[in-house]
C-alpha cells in the first residue's frame, strides 16, 4: 500500500486517492459541531443553479424555509445517516495554523494527515413541491382595486399613504413561498393587475361595469368580439372615465390576443368562456337557485354573438337534487385550498361521495411532483369504501402511486380484491399485512 502524497493534506487528499490506497485522518485544530455547517444533497440539474447562486431561501419566521430556483420550489428535508460523514475542508484552510500530522504505525516517519473538521449526523435533501399560493390569494384579496380609486389614481402621493394591505413584487416574493415563475403564473391565475407598482387584484362589480361598458360600445361602433382593436377599445373605456391601465387589464381578464400588430394595435378576441363564467358568477353571488331560473337568467346576461353551455361552469359550481327540482349554487375551484388534504376534506364535507367526473374539475389544477390525481385521491385519507359503493370510479395506478398511498396498506382483502378490478393492478404491487 503507497503511502499518500504529502502534497495534499486537506479535502483535495481524499479526492485524489487511488483505489486500495488510505490517508490517516486526525482532528482539525477547529474540530467542534459547527451547526453553522450543513450538507446538502443535490440532484445533478440543481448543481449549476446551486453553484452560480441562482437560487434564493424564502419562509417567514413561523414557516419551514423552502428554496426556490427560477422555476421550481424544493422543501428542504433533513436525512439521517448511520454512517459517520467526516468533512475535511480543503487545504488553503491550515494557513493560519500548523498543519495537521499524525504518526502512523505503517511508516517510520510522520505524514500529513486528511483533518476532520466536524462529523455530520446527515444531509439535508431537496424535494420538488407545489408553490404556496394560498398566502397569495389572501394577500391580495386585502385590498382590492375598487371604483372610488379612480379618481385617486393620479394622485401617487395619496397611494403611498394608503398601501395597507398594497404589495409590490419584492414584497411578493419575500412572503410568498414559490419561485419568481410560479408566482408569475399565480398573478395570472389570479388576473391580478400592477398599478403604481403594487399588485392588486380588481374588484368583480367593477370589472362587471367595465365589461358591460364594452358590450355597450361594440354595439354602439359596430365591434366584432372576435377581433377587437386594444387601441380603439381602450381609448374609448378611457373616454368613458376608466383608468387606462385598467382598460387594458379588461382586455386581458376577458379576452385572448389574436395578433400582435407591427407597428400598429395589436388584435384581441373575447374568450366566450370567461364571459360566461362571469355572468353565473354574478348570478350566483346572491345564493344558490333554482336550475331553471339560473339558465335563463344567465342566456339572458349573455350577448346574442356568444354561444353559451353548461359545461362551461365546469369547478365553478355544484348542483343538488331538492324533491324533484334541480338547485344550483356557486362553488369554485380558484377559492379551494391548494393543500391536497385541505381541498379533499372540504370537498367530502361538501359531499361524501363524488363521481369521478364531477370530482375531476375540482381537483385537476392540484400539484404535487410525481403525483397523478388519482393518487392524490388516495392518499388524502379519505374514505375509500364509499367511493368504491358508486362504482364509478375507473383508473390505473401508477408504481408511484402505490409508494405514496399508505392508506393502501390498510385495507381489508375483500376492499383489495375490489381495488384490483377497478385499477387493474397486479397483486405483487402491493403486500397486505
Amino acid at each position: 500500500m503507497e503511502p499518500p502524497s504529502l502534497d495534499c493534506i486537506g479535502a483535495e487528499a481524499v479526492l485524489n486517492l487511488q483505489p486500495s490506497s488510505s490517508i490517516p485522518i486526525t482532528y482539525h485544530p477547529l474540530f467542534g459541531p459547527h451547526n453553522d455547517l450543513i450538507l446538502l444533497e443535490l440532484d445533478e440539474k440543481l448543481l449549476p443553479d446551486i453553484l452560480h447562486q441562482r437560487v434564493t431561501v424564502r419562509g417567514q419566521p413561523d414557516e419551514d424555509a423552502v428554496i426556490c430556483t427560477e422555476s421550481k420550489t424544493y422543501a428542504i428535508k433533513s436525512v439521517g445517516t448511520s454512517n459517520s460523514v467526516f468533512l475535511i475542508p480543503p487545504s488553503c484552510q491550515f494557513n493560519s495554523f500548523e498543519e495537521p500530522k499524525c504518526l502512523d504505525e505503517n511508516y517510520h516517519e510522520r505524514q500529513l494527515a486528511a483533518s476532520v473538521l466536524k462529523i455530520a449526523p446527515g444531509t439535508m435533501e431537496l424535494v420538488e413541491i407545489a408553490p404556496k399560493l394560498d398566502k397569495l390569494r389572501l394577500l391580495l384579496s386585502e385590498n382590492p382595486y375598487k371604483t372610488e380609486e379612480d379618481t385617486e389614481m393620479g394622485d401617487l402621493e395619496e397611494m403611498e399613504r394608503e398601501t395597507v394591505g398594497l404589495y409590490r413584487w419584492d414584497d411578493l416574493i419575500e412572503k410568498v413561498q414559490a419561485s419568481n415563475d410560479e408566482l408569475r403564473n399565480g398573478l395570472h391565475a389570479l388576473s391580478a393587475v400592477e398599478i403604481n407598482g403594487y399588485w392588486r387584484i380588481v374588484d368583480e362589480k367593477y370589472m362587471d361595469t367595465m365589461l358591460r361598458m364594452l358590450f355597450h360600445n361594440a354595439v354602439l361602433n359596430d365591434w366584432s368580439f372576435a377581433s377587437l382593436n386594444q387601441d380603439e377599445v381602450v381609448n374609448v373605456l378611457v373616454s368613458d372615465g376608466f383608468p387606462h391601465k385598467l382598460a387594458n387589464h379588461c382586455l386581458c381578464a376577458f379576452g385572448s390576443k389574436v395578433d400582435e400588430g407591427v407597428g400598429t394595435s395589436d388584435t384581441w378576441k373575447l374568450d366566450v368562456r370567461k364571459v360566461c363564467v362571469h355572468f353565473a358568477r354574478e348570478i350566483l353571488r346572491g345564493g344558490k337557485r333554482k336550475m331553471e331560473n339560473f339558465m335563463e337568467e344567465w342566456m339572458r346576461k349573455i350577448p346574442e354573438e356568444m354561444q353559451a353551455s353548461f359545461d362551461m361552469l365546469e369547478g365553478e359550481v355544484l348542483t343538488e337534487r331538492i324533491g324533484i327540482e334541480t338547485w344550483i349554487r356557486a362553488f369554485c375551484v380558484s377559492s379551494l385550498p391548494s393543500s391536497p388534504a385541505e381541498r379533499f376534506s372540504i370537498l367530502f364535507k361538501q359531499r361524501p361521495k363524488w363521481e369521478w367526473k364531477d370530482l375531476q374539475p375540482f381537483i385537476r389544477d392540484l400539484n404535487v411532483p410525481g403525483l397523478s390525481a388519482e393518487g392524490l385521491l388516495l392518499n388524502s385519507n379519505t374514505n375509500l369504501p364509499a367511493l368504491f359503493e358508486l362504482g364509478k370510479l375507473s383508473w390505473t395506478l401508477s408504481p408511484a402511486d402505490v409508494v405514496h398511498c399508505p392508506i393502501v396498506a390498510m385495507l381489508d382483502k375483500k376492499m383489495y380484491q375490489m381495488m384490483r378490478y377497478k385499477f387493474g393492478m397486479e397483486e405483487r404491487e402491493i403486500e397486505l399485512k
